[in-house]
């Protein structure tokens, strides 16, 4: 089965926050993209809210729930108090744990499994009771023992930290080189029980060559060059582009 596209709505958010005005539309950008065949949105509540507000998580909840009850939400964030309180008042299908610094610009490495485990395995265990899948960031090191862990702490699926091959644009040998190991990764995560999502700096061109390398890739989650697509082919021409490059064939 083809990777299932989930869209980031963290670009569309931070440019309307550059003006108090409520365009563009995260709700309405959204439902484009759901409209053109994308099968979830992606958000990260961060606390300062510098692009997804939490005011938008129930606009974006209800959405999904009366217009698009086959697609899923997937919220993003560090496991502190506040945005557990958000995961448990907004029902995600999908969290995906990070461990970004709140100042941090973007995620920019996996966990470490080994010095967070205790603090994992107790948030999945509270995530869990309320129903909902859990993926960890992960980076794609091949790193079995960490992987092992990663499943003892109850996750259902990682999400292998991509950028360092999303980086490599301009370099096709070094990107063949990080994409082998991502599989390798995700090969090892299968066999331990994970399922496996993606994300961070693919494209159009950079995901054909990912997808082969992982041929039983559950998810991918993009914003950034999903959003600088859409404003030169439009969101939903874009989203039919990103799926036709997850290995999905449509009329």
């Amino acid at each position: 089965m083809p990777a299932k596209l989930s869209v980031n709505l963290n670009a569309i958010a931070m440019l309307r926050n550059r003006r108090d005005l409520p365009w563009p539309s995260v709700v309405g950008i959204g439902k484009q993209a759901l409209e053109a065949g994308a099968h979830g949105l992606t958000v990260h509540p961060r606390p300062d809210q510098r692009h997804i507000r939490f005011s938008d998580l129930g606009p974006l909840r209800t959405l999904i729930d009366e217009m698009f009850p086959q697609a899923e939400f997937n919220m993003e964030g560090y496991p502190n108090a506040e945005f557990l309180g958000l995961v448990e008042r907004h029902r995600p299908e999908q969290v995906t744990l990070v461990p970004d610094d709140p100042a941090q610009a973007t995620s920019d490495h996996g966990w470490d499994f080994r010095a967070n485990r205790e603090l994992l395995t107790d948030v999945i265990s509270r995530l869990k009771d309320l129903g909902l899948r859990v993926s960890l960031f992960a980076d794609g090191d091949g790193d079995r023992e960490a992987l092992d862990i990663a499943r003892a702490t109850g996750a259902d699926r990682i999400e292998l930290y991509t950028g360092p091959y999303g980086g490599c644009f301009g370099a096709p040998d070094r990107a063949a080189v990080i994409a082998r190991e991502l599989g390798r990764t995700a090969a090892i995560a299968r066999e331990l029980g994970l399922g496996v999502n993606a994300g961070h700096d693919l494209t159009v061109d950079n995901l054909p060559p990912l997808v082969e390398h992982i041929p039983h890739l559950d998810e991918v989650s993009i914003g950034h060059g999903l959003t600088a697509d859409a404003l030169e082919y439009g969101m939903t021409e874009t989203v039919r582009r990103f799926r036709r490059a997850c290995g999905e064939v449509f009329a």
